[in-house]
Order: structure tokens, then C-alpha cells, then sequence
């Protein structure tokens, strides 16, 4: 834990390393992938939990995990322009779900991926 110098008080958003933390992932072409969020506002950010039993209330007991710690999380998602770790959310929409074809059943059709 960082010490505060001259009675400064953290600021809200200024959040202490979190240490080692439970973080969602998929599948991916290369074993497994990071899952992004997005906030309120609709910045990326990368999300971790300290518990498994706060990951699984979440998102749920079939979300896959990894254990990382909040500097390796921070340095998996920068070059990807994320700088934004979400410790402990406790609320998360339900993914989009895709909308059906458009286009009649006899076109060709093209997988449709979900981000995050």
C-alpha cells in the first residue's frame, strides 16, 4: 500500500494496487483473451474481482478466469489503448444479443462476432 505524504487524502478514483485478481477472459485463436468492459460513459476498461465468489455473483458461475495481478492486467491491456482496471464491479448489462438476418434465408451469411 502506498503511504501518503503530507496528509494527502486519495482521490476516489486513485484506487490502491489491487494485487492479485480474478479476471474474465474467453476463448480465443491463442488460448484465452482478456474480456473488456465498458464504463457508464463508454470507456473500454479491463475488470478483475478479488474474490471468485464476486466474479461468479457478477457474470456468473460459467465465466472463465485467470488470476492476474493489477500490474500484469494494466500492462496486458495498454497497448490495446485501455487504461482504465475496474476492481469489484458489481454490475454489468447482459450482452447484446445479435438481431436476426435481414437478408433472406438463401444469401450467404457471415458470422457475427460479439466484442468483449
Amino acid at each position: 500500500m502506498r503511504e501518503l505524504l503530507y496528509g494527502e487524502e486519495p482521490e476516489p478514483w486513485d484506487r490502491f494496487p489491487a494485487g492479485l485478481l480474478f479476471v474474465p477472459v474467453r476463448p480465443g485463436p491463442s488460448r484465452c483473451a482478456t474480456r473488456l468492459f465498458r464504463t457508464p460513459l463508454g470507456d473500454p476498461t479491463a475488470v478483475g474481482f478479488t474474490s471468485l465468489r464476486r466474479l461468479t455473483a457478477t457474470l456468473g458461475s460459467d465465466q472463465t478466469w485467470i488470476r492476474l495481478a493489477d500490474p500484469a492486467l494494466r500492462a496486458l491491456v495498454a497497448p490495446l489503448g485501455v487504461t482504465t482496471v475496474t476492481v469489484d464491479p458489481q454490475f454489468t448489462a447482459p450482452a447484446r444479443t445479435p438481431v436476426g438476418p435481414a437478408v433472406p434465408d438463401s444469401a450467404p451469411t457471415v458470422p457475427i462476432l460479439r466484442a468483449g
